[in-house]
């Protein structure tokens, strides 16, 4: 299969876009350097904060500032871009109509493997930025795969905001421990089948298998999907 340049607009934030790299270069088959997938990668750190972008209502700035990203992609020879941060997925469809190259939509594609998974009807826990709950980015799209979309309470919301702008972007905790108790009570004892891990500030986070393996993590979605259409396999797939 035809190699393709993939595009990534990072820094949203930097620590994920690290983890984002490494996972790709990890989870491609691949036997010398010439194997993995080339990569152009945009760190942009400074670009406006998505969260605080929804809350505020205006999100001229924010897409002025990715406008430029893209427009770089485009020069560099991308044929995909990826955005490993799920709360920039609220203007996805207005980023699209910024380029020509197509982006590969976080949301919609972790909602599509769930669905394949548990199938509609499916009870499904999120966690993520304030932002992205509030945005209903996806709760809109479990709802078009027939399957609820379980937002917390705001204590569990409040733990989860905790770490990701305290515990990871803020002091680089990655201790697992919390995050494990919140999944678990979203599983145990609010019915759900599955957890998404909808911020990749949580895909820095390594989860012991038991809470792995009734996590979704989209983080992993986009890493798998981006490899694919650069035209590389998967490990283990």
């Amino acid at each position: 299969m035809k190699q393709n340049s993939l595009g990534i607009i990072g820094g949203m934030g930097p620590k994920a876009t690290a983890v984002f790299f490494d996972k790709i270069i990890e989870n491609t088959v691949a036997e010398r350097d010439q194997d993995h997938v080339d990569m152009i990668i945009l760190n942009h750190a400074s670009i406006p904060d998505r969260t605080a972008v929804i809350l505020g209502g205006d999100s001229s700035g924010f897409l002025e500032e990715i406008g430029k990203d893209l427009r770089l992609l485009e020069i560099a020879g991308a044929a995909h871009i990826a955005i490993p941060c799920n709360t920039s997925h609220y203007f996805y469809e207005q980023m699209q109509d910024l380029t020509s190259i197509p982006i590969i939509n976080m949301v919609e594609e972790t909602i599509k493997l769930i669905h394949e998974r548990f199938g509609s009807g499916a009870r499904v826990g999120l966690l993520a930025t304030d932002g992205t709950v509030q945005s209903g980015i996806y709760t809109t799209t479990s709802r078009q795969y027939g399957m609820e979309l379980h937002v917390p309470n705001e204590r569990i919301q409040r733990q989860v905001m905790k770490i990701i702008y305290t515990n990871v972007k803020n002091h680089m905790d990655f201790s697992s421990h919390e995050l494990e108790a919140i999944i678990d009570e979203l599983v145990m004892e609010q019915g759900c089948q599955c957890v998404i891990l909808a911020c990749t500030e949580l895909s820095c986070i390594k989860l012991r298998p038991v809470y792995a393996e009734c996590s979704i993590d989209a983080m992993q979605v986009l890493v798998e999907k981006s490899i694919v259409l650069s035209g590389r396999s998967v490990v283990g797939k």
